[in-house]
């Protein structure tokens, strides 16, 4: 199959031009009105051809097709590397952020920092280490309303943090998390990051980080099953390989004996990925580099604007940050408490797929926003200001 992303590898991380963003839009192919990306990101076009030929591939199983299918580890290692910074041999395949994350806490060592208010996701990974190897203690960090910042880690630091874990994106706030400016505060900690909400919208300095897990499912509109996780060389020597099955030796398949875990990323994983994964995550992640990360940030960026500008032409409270510099794809509403179910019945009378959650209305904003949509945007805004009672 034609991979996208061996030309633009080899092209360099910003200067690969492939595709227009116009082609890029062009593979959205949900229904207007869905504003969702937060929760699901529906597959894209190029996604969904490439499941389609794999999955031919699969039925008619012809001669030397599954070797296609066992090379597509390595295609995903080398997207990740092209849009992430780090070394392919640094990347491992994993089936969702959750699992990435809990291979990194239990082969920690020492205190955790991290926020309790962040995605379940991370603090749930390390209360679950602690609990059962009793190597590893969450501190909880206290934040600014859900928004962890470089001063509030660095005032709370102790000697005994010997990792800070943060999410990119808060998927509350919608807070983008200054990754530079943690970095400098942390010293030589590992820095832990969950990717899941930023990752294919943000163009953000991952590989300042130690760790890196994500999935494919939200923003890189890959589905379910995709993730990776990366791991940097500071990162592999300070954590243990708890969970290490046998692909993770280094040494191909071996039998009638366990021999240890490789010294490697490759440690970090149980068994072999679901090909045809791997294979939509690769077929994303070439797109996004061939139409570059920045011009995607920077197309999500301007149609958050939108959306933000017609809330508030609407008077729709809006409490995530109007900052570009703090914010991604996500745009979050807090109307009156006793206006939210006017709120979320106009959106949903009119078609427009969100995500409510504790008193607040969570728009997630995409590269391709159309008209249509803003249309129904604008029609549920109205139908709200007419039926709300002030």
């Amino acid at each position: 199959m034609t991979s996208l992303g061996d030309n633009a590898a080899s092209a360099g991380r910003k200067d690969t031009r492939l595709i227009s963003m116009q082609s890029f839009q062009g593979g959205f192919l949900e229904e207007p009105g869905y504003l969702d990306y937060g929760a699901v990101g529906p597959i894209s076009a190029t996604v969904l051809a490439e499941e389609r030929g794999l999955a031919e591939m699969v039925s008619h199983a012809r001669y030397g097709s599954f070797t296609e299918l066992l090379a597509q580890r390595e295609r995903m290692q080398t997207a990740v590397a092209g849009l992430t910074g780090f070394r392919a041999d640094q990347v491992v395949h994993q089936p969702n952020t959750s699992s990435g994350l809990m291979q990194a806490m239990f082969g920690l060592t020492g205190d955790v920092l991290l926020s309790a208010a962040d995605f379940p996701s991370v603090p749930f990974a390390a209360v679950r280490a602690a609990e059962a190897l009793h190597v590893v203690g969450p501190v909880w960090l206290e934040t600014d309303h859900g928004r962890v910042t470089p001063g509030q880690i660095k005032a709370q630091l102790t000697p005994s943090v010997a990792a800070v874990a943060v999410c990119l994106v808060d998927s509350r706030t919608g807070y983008l998390a200054d990754l530079e400016g943690i970095r400098q505060v942390i010293g030589d900690r590992l820095l832990i990051v969950d990717a899941i909400q930023g990752f294919g919208v943000v163009d953000a300095p991952l590989e300042l980080a130690d760790v890196v897990a994500t999935g494919g499912q939200k923003w890189t509109r890959a589905g379910w099953g995709t993730g990776f996780l990366a791991l940097s060389d500071h990162a592999v020597e300070r954590l243990t390989p708890v969970f290490s099955g046998f692909t993770g030796t280094g040494l191909g398949l071996t039998w009638d004996e366990v021999v240890p875990p490789a010294t490697d990323a490759s440690a970090f994983q149980i068994s072999d990925g679901d090909p045809v994964a791997l294979a939509r995550f690769s077929a994303a992640l070439e797109e996004l580099d061939a139409v570059g990360l920045d011009r995607v940030q920077a197309a999500v960026s301007d149609n958050v604007t939108r959306i933000i500008e017609l809330a508030d032409e609407f008077a729709v409270p809006v409490v995530s940050s109007r900052d570009t510099r703090e914010r991604a794809g996500i745009v979050v509403l807090e109307p009156p408490a006793e206006q939210l179910t006017v709120l979320e019945a106009s959106l949903s009378n009119h078609g427009v797929s969100v995500t409510s959650r504790g008193g607040r209305v969570r728009l997630s904003v995409h590269a391709a926003l159309s008209d249509a949509t803003v249309d129904m945007v604008r029609a549920a805004f109205t139908s709200y200001s007419t039926a709300a009672v002030y």
